[in-house]
């Protein structure tokens, strides 16, 4: 194909959902929350939910409990990982299989596509409706002229629709929105943005990336500021994508209290977190220890250790981790995250937040 060079963002919409009501064709319109093992009585957290359960403010992160008590009749499905990664295969295959696409697969349920047309809208309707062929999915599609423009665009294309956003309309479609509807800007970098006078969109897009350095710091000030302007890489990448790390994490159904329970804990999950490293084959250089307190306190703390592939020397940073554990609070949650050594090939910048692109 020759043309105009595009990127898409192809984002699958409610994907978990979406999968979930394909076994289950008979919960169309009705309200669906994944998450857990399906239990609303135990411990776990919403991993999605349907358009219907979000319009109750169910949202993913949320404790089960409490999206139940939100939608008292809401259909609750335990997570199925094989099947969503299954899905997420079929439609990451489709979209490679489209004509002069290169394709950058960003989680299970969205890539961004790089391709040169004279006709994004047309295309961008091409991949909706392959998609939709080969695995009844539907998807909503960004266009943009960088990556951060394509990833916005989205948003406005929910469900299943096409949306172009570029550095023509940018300020005109994001000028007075709040900074946190930027990809990349949270609540709480939002607050900070406040602080300097900055609320919306067009304000951050007008800073001086040098005021923002004395508040988040040469690399991230100066991103920021090219986030409000939609600015940054123009091309899709489709190195393949290295994992930085593996984690595990488990939500005990009743508090640890114990200290011989906590370490009993903590070797388990590093035993985990080393199979996952081992299937890389790549040296561990870092460790990280979440910890959520009852109710709902969560804590980390995390260290760089020496290069090693030693699986007991690896326990007893855990370890070392591990006794940095209140004595005595409840523990409803532990996790634990191996870094790993990246290869020189590996591709640079993974998320916006980290300036990669």
């Amino acid at each position: 194909m020759s043309g105009i060079p595009w990127v898409l963002h192809v984002d699958l919409d409610q994907f978990i959902a979406a999968v979930e009501l394909l076994r289950r064709p008979e919960l169309a319109g009705k309200p669906i929350i994944v998450g857990g093992r399906g239990d609303p009585t135990e411990r776990a957290v919403v991993s999605t939910a349907s358009y219907e359960a979000r319009a109750f403010g169910v949202g993913s992160g949320m404790p089960l409990r409490i999206a139940a008590r939100k939608v008292p009749d809401a259909v609750i499905l335990p997570v199925d990982h094989e099947a969503y990664l299954a899905a997420s295969e079929a439609v990451m295959a489709t979209l490679r299989a489209q004509p002069g696409a290169t394709v950058q697969v960003l989680g299970w349920d969205e890539a961004f596509v790089g391709v040169e047309t004279e006709d994004p809208e047309a295309y961008a309707h091409h991949v909706q409706a392959a998609v939709l062929a080969r695995t009844e999915l539907h998807c909503s599609v960004g266009i943009g002229d960088t990556l951060v423009r394509a990833k916005v665009a989205t948003g406005f294309g929910k469900p299943a629709g096409v949306f172009r956003l570029t550095a023509a309309n940018w300020l005109d479609v994001m000028g007075s929105r709040p900074t946190k509807d930027l990809w990349g800007v949270g609540a709480r970098v939002s607050a900070r943005l406040a602080k300097l006078g900055i609320s919306t969109v067009a304000e951050l897009a007008a800073s001086d990336p040098r005021d923002l350095v004395p508040e988040f710091g040469p690399k991230m000030g100066p991103w920021y500021a090219q986030l409000g302007r939609g600015d940054g890489a123009s091309v899709v990448d489709d190195t393949p994508w290295v994992a930085r790390g593996h984690s595990r994490e488990t939500t005990f159904q009743h508090d640890l209290i114990d200290p011989v329970q906590v370490e009993d804990a903590v070797r388990v999950l590093t035993a985990h977190v080393l199979e996952d490293v081992e299937a890389e084959g790549r040296a561990v250089i870092g460790l990280t220890l979440k910890v959520r307190y009852a109710p709902f306190l969560t804590t980390t703390q995390g260290k760089k250790i020496p290069e090693t592939f030693d699986r007991n020397e690896i326990l007893a940073r855990a370890m070392d981790l591990a006794a940095g554990i209140e004595a005595g609070r409840p523990i409803r949650l532990l996790g634990l995250r191996a870094e790993m050594a990246m290869p020189d090939d590996a591709r640079k910048g993974h998320t916006p937040t980290r300036g990669g692109w």
